[in-house]
């Protein structure tokens, strides 16, 4: 209530809500973006401009919740369409086109003559230099034709670097895995109801765990932190998508066939990665679990269980020789290339880590259009839009200290051979350069929200639905403009949100635009207009669909 002045106390100011907010609000709730990006899109041959405000597209509901919504909305098409389906997806790709054979021959007769200049040993570095520039071009007018991938895959002009080739042996502790032929097929078996004659074509929701780290709380805090094993925690976090990637490899070795899955990563209580994956095919269980048992990844890394460099004492650029040197001595430290070679010297060499799956697997059948079904689909796409650190509230005291513990441990661990925590260990990373330092590396991976887990939230098969997310987004546009009575061939509809930032499309130019230029309105205004016409073409929807049931009703 006002002062008998007629004014407002500061405490009833603070109360009130702020219009800002307000707007925020409705216009999540209406599926607008609260975070637009404005295009500038310009004619050139008038030279006229407009702006075009298109959704950022955010995966995260604390960014954007109606980009995040609608990204999990997507996702969860995807898995649907994808994790019944009965016949074989079509991938046979598009003939090659006259230009595009025209590029590749080329590239062979260059490719020819650069290797045999090169073999006879009487080239000049000039001519070498040349044609390799030629190559260079020749693959840059082999992708913009439209050919996907290399030509020459995992080689380049000066030719490749040698890889490094470690024995394929399994390891004498990992029990071994059955081999079947495999058949071209992605579809799972069917199975016929005698009874009813029903055919029913089930699938699998698998869940798969790590190894315990030490008893924890069900609240996920652990009973003794002093003996949890927070190293081997937050290593095996950072080495989960490798792991996942062995065990969809030993999947199909055993089973026969090309198993095709839909896979969401989020953590458990304890803040271990986990995984949920929706296989299409039925496996047994007791060949699931052997599966899991028997799979592994070996981190061949050299080792980082000394620290030789910590507080003030690290290793500092040399300039003239572009090296990390000791501190005290000046002695230069190895180079990556060089750690490794040590490490493939030694006979009796054992990898830095293995990480495997705790002993946990959970499989369930699921029918197409089941109850389960969707309940699992659901479950799929639950935390997709929430960081890894998020999925989970924080509501004590315990749980939090439980993440700083774990990210102080991955604070200092190597998260890739570029990593500048290899200084720590005495190694240059690969590729190092100037500014690095211990604990200070720029990767997600050692980022809190990201609790050591860098991969990808969802991990879907090429052959899935045989769709892509732009796919499935033109799907439900086609749907709504055909609910419309619109042609989506016409330019009625908006299609600046698959532009890029910079793109020409035959006499427009798309560009982004800055938001000090004096045509970009404010973000609130904007705002509000975007909740406008979305509440416009809800309106416009709704009453396209009224007409057309009630069209249906009137021919029953």
């Amino acid at each position: 209530m006002p002062t008998p002045t007629g004014k407002s106390t500061r405490a009833e100011r603070i109360a009130q809500p702020l219009a800002r907010e307000v707007a925020e609000t409705i216009a999540a709730d209406k599926g607008v973006c609260i975070r637009p990006v404005s295009l500038r899109r310009t004619d050139t041959q008038t030279g006229a401009s407009e702006i075009v405000d298109v959704p950022c597209g955010s995966t995260l509901e604390s960014r954007c919740p109606a980009c995040a919504k609608r990204k999990r909305s997507i996702r969860r098409s995807q898995c649907e369409e994808g994790w019944h389906l009965a016949e074989e997806p079509v991938t046979a790709p598009d003939e090659p086109s006259e230009v595009q054979r025209s590029w590749v021959e080329q590239r062979a007769m260059v490719t020819a003559q650069r290797d045999r200049l090169a073999e006879s040993g009487a080239a000049e570095p000039t001519e070498l230099a040349a044609l390799d520039a030629a190559i260079a071009d020749l693959d840059a007018e082999i992708s913009a034709s439209g050919l996907r991938g290399s030509v020459a895959p995992g080689s380049s002009a000066s030719g490749s670097k040698s890889r490094r080739v470690r024995s394929t042996k399994r390891r004498q502790d990992a029990p071994d895995l059955p081999k079947r032929p495999m058949v071209k097929r992605t579809v799972g078996r069917a199975f016929e109801d005698p009874a009813s004659g029903k055919t029913f074509r089930p699938s699998l929701f698998v869940t798969l765990t790590l190894d315990s780290y030490g008893r924890v709380r069900s609240d996920g805090t652990p009973v003794d932190p002093a003996s949890y094993d927070y190293r081997r925690a937050a290593r095996d976090a950072l080495h989960f998508s490798k792991l996942v990637d062995r065990f969809v490899q030993n999947l199909r070795r055993v089973t026969g066939f090309d198993v095709q899955y839909f896979a969401s990563v989020e953590p458990q209580r304890r803040l271990a990665p986990h995984l949920h994956m929706a296989t299409r095919g039925t496996i047994p269980r007791a060949e699931l679990r052997q599966i899991a048992a028997a799979t592994y990844h070996q981190v061949w890394w050299p080792a980082a269980e000394e620290v030789k460099y910590e507080g003030s004492h690290v290793p500092v650029f040399d300039e003239a020789t572009g090296n990390y040197v000791d501190p005290a001595t000046g002695e230069i430290l190895p180079t990556w290339d060089q750690a490794l070679d040590v490490l493939d010297a030694d006979p009796d060499a054992e990898p830095m880590h293995v990480v495997r799956f705790g002993n946990q697997v959970d499989a369930k059948g699921v029918i197409a259009g089941s109850e389960d079904a969707d309940r699992c689909v659901r479950y799929l796409a639950k935390y997709l839009t929430k960081d890894i650190a998020e999925c989970h509230e924080i509501e004590t005291e315990a749980q939090e200290r439980h993440v700083d513990r774990l990210t102080e441990a991955l604070r200092f661990e190597p998260c890739s051979p570029r990593c500048s925590n290899w200084l720590r260990y005495g190694i240059q990373p690969q590729d190092a350069k100037e500014g690095m330092r211990p604990g200070f590396c720029r990767s997600k991976a050692h980022k809190r929200e990201h609790l050591g887990y860098a991969g990808r939230r969802v991990l879907v098969s090429r052959k899935w639905s045989n769709k892509t997310l732009a796919d499935h987004k033109a799907d439900r546009l086609a749907w709504v403009l055909e609910q419309l009575g619109v042609d989506p061939n016409s330019d009625d509809h908006d299609q600046a949100a698959d532009v890029p930032l910079r793109a020409s499309s035959g006499n427009e130019v798309w560009e982004l635009a800055r938001p000090t230029d004096p045509d970009v309105s404010p973000r609130e205004q904007r705002l509000l207009r975007a909740v406008g016409e979305a509440l416009q073409r809800r309106a416009q929807l709704d009453s396209a669909r009224q007409l057309q049931h009630s069209a249906m009703r009137e021919v029953a």
